[in-house]
């Protein structure tokens, strides 16, 4: 296994490059989505609160990231000692009518197609993306974790319409007309994501990407008013099921699994990692369970993790493992100190595995 870093837009900087590589990442994993555009809604670092109504602006419906910019992104990152894993999460700019299954879809199908060309063309092998019409949404951030640290948690379900201009929690119409957009079913949901899966993949595939697909976080039924897609671990077999192709695979999200209401998450880990078709992993600990759970430190919350590592160690799984998102510790560098007690964490159990 690997160890990365995940790094927002405004963090691909080589300052930031070396701070991975200086506490023991060899990958990164950048998102591109600039989530704080527009938005009041942050913490120190430009950390996100989970606000209810959005972090921020989609980026520009016209401008698709080019493949100058993830070529030198990926130059940028190699020449800090680095490899350039994934990229995570497109803009609901380029895609939204996908997911809303609105006007523009087949126009912002070839935008997808266009991009994922670009990251194969890069050199870029994992894009991932989170097929939710709501997004992550209803998480509030407070002092949850150990000793009052700055932390993430849901205390209650979050089913609050969705506004008309608005996609996977950001707006991307700030004109858009007075209203809400239409609930939709369950099965009108997967119905979308199957039509996506088997038009995008066969590209995915020439272009030597994989797709990683996230699992709807927080894990419920519904939010906003919009079901969800992936909110119980029997329901990843289900995406996996819509093909067989090597380029569908799993961003495989520890935390959201372990706060799902049914499953046991070793078991969980254990059934996904033999299949061969995990992207990448999200390593973080959480305490509960949907509809009340908080984000933890890697050691101090309801999962063993090292127990999740052994089981991925075991059943062969070689890819990259990121600490997406960790409790910030009360310092002057609240981001930068959570991050590389995660890191260290992280970094000491791998070694110790090989060691085993």
């Amino acid at each position: 296994m690997k160890l990365g870093l995940g790094l927002y837009r405004h963090m691909l900087t080589p300052d930031y490059f070396r701070f991975a590589r200086q506490v023991g990442a060899s990958h990164i994993v950048a998102h591109l989505v600039d989530y704080f555009k527009g938005g009041a809604h942050a913490t120190k670092d430009n950390q996100p609160t989970g606000a209810k109504w959005g972090w921020g602006l989609a980026g520009d419906p016209n401008t698709l990231w080019t493949l100058d910019e993830l070529a030198t992104l990926r130059k940028n990152v190699e020449a800090e000692g680095l490899k350039l894993e994934a990229i995570e999460n497109f803009d609901p700019a380029h895609w939204h009518d996908v997911l809303l299954d609105g006007p523009k879809r087949a126009e912002q199908m070839e935008n997808v197609k266009t991009i994922i060309r670009r990251l194969g063309a890069a050199g870029i092998p994992v894009m991932g993306y989170n097929f939710s019409l709501a997004g992550v949404c209803g998480r509030s951030s407070g002092p949850y974790a150990r000793g009052g640290a700055e932390s993430v948690g849901v205390f209650a379900p979050f089913d609050e319409p969705m506004p008309n201009g608005m996609v996977w929690n950001m707006i991307y119409d700030a004109n858009a007309p007075a209203g809400n957009v239409p609930p939709i079913s369950s099965e009108e949901l997967w119905r979308r994501l199957g039509a996506f899966l088997r038009e995008v993949l066969p590209v995915a595939e020439e272009a030597g990407v994989k797709l990683a697909a996230h699992p709807d976080d927080p894990p419920l039924p519904t939010m906003r008013g919009q079901p969800r897609l992936v909110y119980q671990p029997s329901l990843y077999q289900r995406l996996l099921d819509v093909s067989p192709s090597p380029s569908n695979t799993l961003e495989f999200c520890i935390g959201t699994l372990a706060e799902m209401s049914e499953g046991d998450i070793y078991e969980t880990v254990a059934q996904y990692a033999r299949t061969g078709r995990l992207g990448y992993v999200h390593f973080r600990n959480i305490h509960g369970r949907v509809p009340n759970y908080h984000e933890t430190f890697v050691d101090d919350g309801d999962v063993d993790m090292l127990r999740v590592l052994r089981i991925l160690h075991e059943s062969g799984f070689g890819g990259v493992i990121i600490p997406d998102h960790t409790p910030q510790v009360h310092c002057a560098a609240p981001w930068h100190a959570g991050m590389a007690h995660a890191l260290g964490y992280l970094s000491a159990a791998l070694h110790a595995l090989k060691w085993n």
